[in-house]
């Protein structure tokens, strides 16, 4: 039971719901003894005196028991399996929620096919140990207690020769049971590579034709739905084999009743009435002898999910608030690095170095450099993407650890350089920003971001299905949307991870001059490759091997005549090439 803990908080909030479900289950188990009882005592008493009167008495008597007993039933699935929904849900809450918090490494190591498979099948497998496997373990448990107990009360010899055979059922039941939760396991494994399969093809759908590879790709989910099949086989192998063996241990011991009981019968030491009574028992006593195999397959089952789920749950968040925050009532926007220096692993080269930069409240500055400088790492470590070390970055003079990430993150729209868009409208994907937004704002966060013109020419407007991350869209309109999501925040510190590269340059700067009036007042870092862009800043930073190369305005890095006043150069003999064709 020891593998089941990590679920008794989840019965917490439900014990009402338990206990009433197992008072239910108790009663009716003991009410449905009644029946072999009253038609034993028929019998008996009809051996005698048979009349019209007496057979309707029982006979209704029979009825109102089984109705009883049918209305407990009823009842004990209404409260266990409900309260198997209600741990579902919360179980599933706090998983994807767990998820939420972790650190972006952590999603390098595990597939989304392998996360989706944890949080469907493996949450469902804990659900039936739940609901349907405590709800039919403990009727076995009080069907047996009572059916041992009326058997033993009509012959105790006769119950000795009945059960006799129980402990070959735990031995069968031991056997299969290890190793059904060995092969649930290793079905569980396939199938997340399955599910994973299919959730990069479809997302990569338009890679795979684009490479002409559907038949490659076709046959690799083939072989991978082949071993996804041979090992069901396996496991089906072993689950249809359990039952039989069961039936087979149980019908010994059914042989062994009615020849002793027989003897009995004729040797005058039970009554007629008796033997079908102890027979009715017996066969009462059989569905709670194959209910336990069924049982301890589901706890086989749901041992194997619950571990693969505590397994993301034991990972613990590598970015989260310490007992060192301080209470933030509002942010400014003044941030500093001081002496940065970070790397991604111990060991490896540092992505920045020596980095002292200080930003005023409502600054704007610009970051270029070659790729793979540093930039995109400089932008994620101010939301704390990425944990910088401690004493190294500060917002409002405050190290950046010690804010608490609600606040930090409040206070912070970012655009990453890779936009995703969620499979629903493009109204409600600018609207994730703020979701109380109302309609002028979703329009206004459009048009600053230079949607206007598109969403003037969808069918929808606003309203337009952007399909899976937003396959529906091109790149540049994709970004577009990602930058209204962060725009329609009007957050603090706007930070913009070269979000307009997918732009054509006149695009660009028709958005950079809608920006101009959000960028006052508040602080912005913008990645950019384009020197156009750039010369809007207030400062620009010129990033080179993760350490700063040059910083200034772009008159004054133009005059240094160093690696900015380079890029200037190429950009604008692009540009003449570019309009001399």
């Amino acid at each position: 039971m020891r593998k089941l803990e990590p679920l008794y908080p989840y019965f917490r909030p439900y014990r009402r719901e338990l206990v009433l479900g197992l008072v239910c289950v108790a009663l009716s188990s003991l009410v449905s003894m009644l029946a072999p009882i009253l038609i034993g005592v028929a019998i008996d008493a009809l051996w005698t005196d048979v009349s019209h009167r007496m057979l309707l008495v029982y006979g209704a008597t029979v009825v109102g028991v089984a109705a009883v007993a049918s209305v407990f039933r009823y009842l004990q699935r209404i409260y266990l399996v409900t309260m198997s929904r209600h741990i579902q849900f919360d179980l599933l809450g706090n998983f994807l929620g767990h998820l939420g918090r972790l650190h972006p490494g952590f999603y390098q190591e595990k597939s989304t096919g392998d996360l989706m498979a944890r949080a469907t099948n493996d949450v469902e497998a804990v659900r039936l140990l739940c609901g349907p496997a405590i709800m039919y373990g403990a009727n076995t448990v009080f069907t047996a207690t009572a059916a041992i107990a009326c058997m033993i009360f009509i012959h105790p010899g006769l119950t000795l020769t009945s059960v006799a055979t129980l402990p070959l059922v735990a031995v069968v039941t031991k056997v299969f049971g290890a190793k059904i939760h060995i092969l649930f396991e290793r079905v569980q494994d396939q199938f997340s590579t399955l599910t994973t399969r299919v959730q990069e093809n479809l997302s990569g759908a338009r890679v795979v034709r684009a490479y002409v590879q559907e038949a490659s790709e076709e046959e690799r989910f083939a072989a991978d739905n082949r071993e996804y099949v041979e090992r069901n086989k396996s496991l089906i192998f072993w689950q249809s084999a359990f039952s039989p063996m069961l039936h087979l241990v149980i019908g010994v011991g059914m042989v062994a009743v009615l020849f002793y009981g027989g003897v009995l019968l004729i040797g005058g030491r039970i009554t007629l009435g008796e033997f079908v009574t102890f027979n009715m028992f017996f066969g009462i006593l059989v569905w709670p002898m194959i209910a336990v195999g069924w049982v301890i397959n589901l706890f086989q089952r749901a041992t194997a999910s619950l571990g693969r789920i505590q397994a993301i749950f034991a990972t613990e968040p590598a970015i989260r608030d310490d007992r060192s925050t301080v209470a933030v009532a509002s942010i400014d926007g003044s941030v500093r690095f001081r002496d940065f220096s970070f790397a991604y692993d111990s060991g490896r080269p540092p992505v920045l170095a020596d980095v002292d930069l200080d930003v005023g409240a409502g600054e704007t500055v610009a970051i270029v450099g070659r790729t793979g400088t540093g930039k995109s790492t400089l932008l994620s470590l101010i939301p704390r993407l990425i944990d910088p070390p401690p004493d190294r970055l500060f917002v409002d003079g405050v190290d950046i650890r010690r804010i608490p990430l609600a606040t930090l993150r409040g206070a912070i729209g970012m655009v990453p350089q890779e936009s995703f868009l969620f499979s629903t409208t493009m109204r409600d994907n600018i609207a994730f920003g703020r979701p109380q937004s109302g309609d002028d704002e979703v329009r206004r966060a459009a048009d600053l971001a230079g949607l206007d013109i598109d969403v003037g020419a969808f069918p929808e407007g606003l309203d337009t299905l952007v399909g899976e991350r937003g396959i529906t869209l091109s790149g540049g309109q994709k970004q577009r949307v990602a930058l209204a999501r962060a725009l329609i925040r009007e957050p603090r510190i706007l930070v913009l991870d070269d979000c307009l590269s997918a732009v054509d340059t006149e695009t660009e700067e028709r958005i950079l001059q809608n920006l101009r009036t959000v960028f006052a007042g508040r602080t912005v870092f913008f990645v950019t490759h384009r020197v156009s862009a750039a010369q809007m800043a207030d400062l620009i930073v010129v990033l080179d091997h993760g350490r700063i190369a040059e910083r200034g305005n772009h008159r004054q890095l133009l005059d240094h005549g160093g690696l900015y006043a380079g890029l200037h150069q190429r950009q604008r003999l692009e540009e003449q090439l570019a309009a001399a064709v």
